[in-house]
């Protein structure tokens, strides 16, 4: 915020919020049973515009996350296609909602969980560093992690047509530029660069300084491909094409993580090296000071690769 004025400073770009709201009144446009559940958030994920349009298909439950969920289920058992937008580090407080009352019945819940992985000026309680782990551990989930605004309006798209739970987690902020590649239509993992040496498989918006970090290596006659890790769950490795040593990068914990599971899946005798962050609470910190703190952005990843392949690490 100004200190003189005392308001609000937005950053530019659209918001993975916006895209998300944006994407999800289109779909309820066609689809009335499509319907958007608020934990006292609307308008900051993105929901405010769907509102406006369906006030009586969209809810604000109040601070009340686990009763969110639980509504939610509820809804789709009566025939109806809920939204549920929630804050990725509030989620955490309706994981045995999740758990019993949606994906047990496997029923058609479509998540919409934001400011996932570092969210900076919040501070270390709303770093949605998390998700990832419990996420993936529970039976009947899909789990889907954008890397720009595209990716995550074919994910919503995408959901709506299943009748499974569907969880997307993104990032805080400018959702970014377009890559320049074609968006599948299904949510599979996306090869943006081959390399015989080295694969780096992103997840979500770690895609940027994974692309970064391939170049620098370049430099030092590294051939590293890379990969968009789009679906953190189920896992598909049928992009592995066979390099020696497989990086993860992700924005959430090591243990437990996308790259701990992918790495369960890649062939005898492949190393792998899994990015993220340690076994600890993260504390407050832009998320470009943390990125390069703990070795996450794309100068430092470009060194590690390099230290691991002369085996200096």
């Amino acid at each position: 915020f100004d200190i003189e004025t005392g308001k609000t400073l937005k950053s530019g770009g659209t918001s993975f919020s916006q895209v998300m709201g944006s994407a999800a009144l289109d779909i309820a446009k066609k689809d009335p049973s499509v319907v958007a559940i608020s934990a006292a958030m609307g308008d900051a994920t993105g929901l405010g515009p769907f509102q406006k349009a369906f006030p009586k298909r969209f809810f604000d439950v109040g601070i009340a996350e686990a009763h969110a969920v639980t509504f939610a289920a509820g809804l789709a058992r009566g025939g109806m296609h809920p939204l549920v937008a929630i804050y990725s580090s509030f989620l955490q407080r309706a994981y045995d909602q999740i758990v019993t009352d949606v994906c047990l019945q496997n029923l058609p819940v479509v998540f919409a969980i934001d400011r996932a992985g570092i969210v900076g000026a919040d501070g270390e309680t709303h770093h949605g560093t998390l998700d990832l782990c419990y996420l993936s551990s529970i039976p009947n989930m899909t789990v889907l992690t954008p890397a720009n605004g595209e990716d995550l309006t074919s994910m919503m798209q995408w959901a709506f047509q299943q009748d499974s739970p569907v969880a997307i987690r993104y990032s805080r902020g400018s959702c970014g530029e377009p890559f320049g590649f074609p968006v599948p239509e299904e949510p599979k993992n996306y090869r943006l660069r081959k390399g015989k040496d080295v694969d780096i498989w992103a997840v979500g918006t770690r895609l940027s300084d994974a692309m970064a970090a391939s170049a620098l290596l370049a430099e030092h006659g590294i051939e590293a491909g890379v990969v968009s890790l789009r679906c953190i769950k189920p896992m598909d490795i049928s992009l592995y094409e066979g390099a020696p040593l497989v990086v993860t990068m992700e924005d959430g914990y090591v243990y437990g993580g996308a790259g701990e599971h992918l790495g369960t899946l890649l062939p005898s005798g492949t190393r792998s090296l899994h990015l993220g962050f340690p076994d600890r609470f993260i504390e407050h910190g832009s998320p470009e000071d943390l990125y390069r703190k703990y070795g996450l952005d794309a100068a430092a990843v470009a060194e590690r690769i390099k230290r691991e392949i002369e085996g200096k690490a």
